[in-house]
Order: structure tokens, then C-alpha cells, then sequence
């Protein structure tokens, strides 16, 4: 799994002219799923989302985390972030996993993260043309993937 992880003052998911989620303080993750992913991936990158120390305190240091501010999430599934750029100019998305398979990951990590951060989360609509707004505060922004835990 690939994750891009913002930090936002506010987001929100729009999907035919409908707002359909919508934060203020929190993180925005856009999601990529791959076939090998598997429940060990969801597991890690759920807890390392929660508990990802990148909330400021009070002397303005990232120390605390969306659990400490009571923030709020919103995953968006986001199956480019697999895309291969090496050949061309045409990316390929070949290491994306297909709806059957990613559909039930997807939401298998929602309620994953929901248990995790003790409240819902918010979400996009798999497959959907969604519209996502952000102010990203900071700007902070983190990517990780369960394949290369660094």
C-alpha cells in the first residue's frame, strides 16, 4: 500500500456536485492499493497513520499526533499512486490492484483506521470522478508504503 498523508486545516470529497465528506482539522489520505498488499500492510499503515506525530504543540513542534488533537480522517482511494513512469510518457498502472481486489482492502483499512482512531472516517467513493479539496497545513505532507517501511 501507498499512502500520501496531508496534514489539513480542511478537505472535503465531492462526487456529482455532492459534498459527500468533509473534515477540518486532520489528514487526507489518498490510498493506493497493489496486489500483494495483504493484512499485515493494513495493520501497520493504520497505526502508523494515527499515531504519525505531525500536529504541532504548544511550544510549535510536531509532536502530537491526529489521536492527541482529536482530529478527524478522510481515505480516498487513489489507485495512480502506483503508477510507473520509467517507460514513456504514458504512465501504467499495471502494479494497481483491480476493484475486486482492492475494493474489499480499501475498506477493510477504513475500519481498520476507524477501530484505530476510536471514531468514523470519512471517505471517497471507490472508482468515482471525485473532486477532493484541500488546505494542506504546513504544508505537511508524508508519503509511506508498506513495501519499503523506512
Amino acid at each position: 500500500m501507498r499512502a500520501v498523508i496531508q496534514r489539513v486545516s480542511r478537505a472535503s470529497v465531492t462526487v456529482e456536485e455532492k459534498i459527500i465528506s468533509s473534515i477540518d482539522d486532520g489528514l487526507l489520505v489518498l490510498l493506493g492499493i497493489e496486489d500483494a498488499d495483504g493484512t499485515e500492510d493494513i495493520e501497520w499503515l493504520s497505526k502508523k497513520v494515527v499515531n504519525l506525530r505531525i500536529f504541532n504543540d504548544d511550544e510549535g513542534i510536531m509532536n502530537r499526533s491526529v489521536l492527541d488533537v482529536d482530529g478527524d480522517i478522510i481515505v480516498v482511494s487513489q489507485f495512480t499512486l502506483h503508477a510507473q513512469t520509467k517507460k514513456g510518457n504514458r504512465p501504467s498502472y499495471i502494479k494497481a490492484a483491480k476493484p475486486d481486489v482492492a475494493i474489499p482492502m480499501y475498506e477493510t483499512f477504513v475500519k481498520k483506521l476507524e477501530e484505530d482512531l476510536g471514531k468514523k472516517a470519512g471517505t471517497g467513493v471507490f472508482g468515482a470522478d471525485m473532486k477532493v479539496e484541500l488546505l494542506n497545513d504546513g504544508p505537511v505532507t508524508i508519503i509511506m508504503d508498506t513495501k519499503n517501511r523506512e
